[in-house]
């Protein structure tokens, strides 16, 4: 089905375009010389810009329908990514890492919200496979970014050679978007609603597993440095193990919740995620640690694409602006998150932190029954 395959293509385009920046940091870095607190806040622009972004989203595909805001906002994914590599100063560095977040931020809720058309056309469950393939991208867009740079090819050169792969994604694939479809096949209509009760829970518990996606990015080696005395060069193993746990299992994903239902992928999920939490931070051995971290992969790879499904299924509440909602919330927490575990492990530790996420994932799996179909 072609706009199967398209919603499978921009996903992979919405990570191929959020990872190729990761390795253009340190240049960005060196260029405008920015010390380290410099750099985090103008970091920090790009997820702000995301977050801003997703509820005017919500609204744009509920008015105009989610083909020409996925066509003409991964238009502008392409148009931002060399912008990343020519700002004269930090400022312009700011606001191109607004526009990139804002753009990425667009495309997010465009594209599950075409997604939850495509599942419904289906019939069957597809979320977790085309979230699977954002994974995919992640890793092409880091790896071959980095490549690139490696072999000696200009940044700015690099940036345009990604933006032209993604466009070409972009302009053959525009045409095979869904607009908007209802039970019938037809375009919706209808003015705008409120978000109902069941999208904001939905969007707690899609906030409580991106932050324990954020606690993985940006404190597992830190974890694994000081609390299991790895050495600085092999902590980053406790990311890498969590990574490919979460990519193989939303690989895979699509066929167990067809298997076992939504509820089971949440409640299952999310109680296998805080075992992984706990047994990383109860048992005193660095590999049960990264047995733990595999465990939070494989525990949460399928809970947000369920969760995104949900939101998209609500009656009384178009597809884009549910899932806006509950994207926003998560990724508010996936950016207040990690700072919040940092406080909290000012205050005890941070094994005691983490235990704290675990605690957050064992509510998730007591209100898994909220995506029952």
């Amino acid at each position: 089905m072609r706009p199967a395959r398209a919603t499978r293509l921009i996903f992979l385009l919405s990570g191929i375009g959020m990872a190729s920046w990761a390795p253009m940091v340190p240049y960005a870095k060196q260029r405008l010389g920015l010390d380290d607190a410099t750099l985090g806040l103008v970091l920090l622009c790009m997820g702000c810009g995301a977050v801003a972004a997703m509820p005017l989203a919500g609204f744009f595909t509920h008015r105009f329908g989610n083909r020409d805001v996925i066509g003409i906002s991964g238009l502008m994914v392409c148009l931002a990514l060399p912008l990343l590599t020519i700002a004269p100063d930090v400022y312009w560095l700011a606001a191109a890492l607004l526009f990139f977040g804002a753009s990425l931020g667009v495309v997010d809720v465009a594209m599950n919200a075409h997604a939850v058309d495509v599942e419904k056309h289906a019939g069957k469950p597809m979320m977790s496979g085309f979230h699977g393939l954002f994974s995919v991208g992640g890793l092409v867009g880091s790896a071959g970014m980095a490549a690139l740079l490696k072999a000696g090819a200009p940044l700015t050169g690099s940036a345009l050679a990604v933006s032209v792969a993604l466009l070409a994604i972009v302009l053959t694939q525009w045409k095979h978007f869904i607009v908007r479809l209802d039970e019938d096949g037809h375009v919706r209509g209808g003015g705008f609603r409120m978000p109902s009760a069941t999208i904001f829970l939905l969007g707690f518990l899609c906030l409580v597993v991106f932050l324990a996606e954020g606690a993985m990015l940006d404190w597992s080696a830190v974890f694994l440095r000081f609390s299991r005395g790895f050495d600085a060069s092999s902590a980053g193993l406790g990311y890498a193990a969590f990574s490919v746990a979460m990519a193989c299992g939303r690989l895979l994903g699509d066929r167990i919740t067809a298997h076992v239902g939504p509820v089971t992928i949440v409640r299952g999920g999310a109680f296998v995620a805080a075992l992984g939490f706990f047994i990383a931070t109860l048992v005193p051995w660095g590999p049960a640690a990264l047995f733990g971290f595999v465990l939070v992969g494989l525990g949460a790879s399928n809970i947000v694409p369920v969760l995104f499904s949900a939101a998209g299924r609500q009656s009384g509440t178009s597809a884009g602006i549910g899932i806006a909602t509950v994207t926003s919330l998560g990724y508010a927490g996936m950016l207040a998150g990690p700072a919040a575990i940092g406080f909290a492990a000012h205050l005890s530790s941070l094994p005691t932190a983490l235990c704290g996420v675990a605690v957050l994932l064992v509510i998730v799996s007591f209100c898994a029954s909220i995506v029952r179909r």
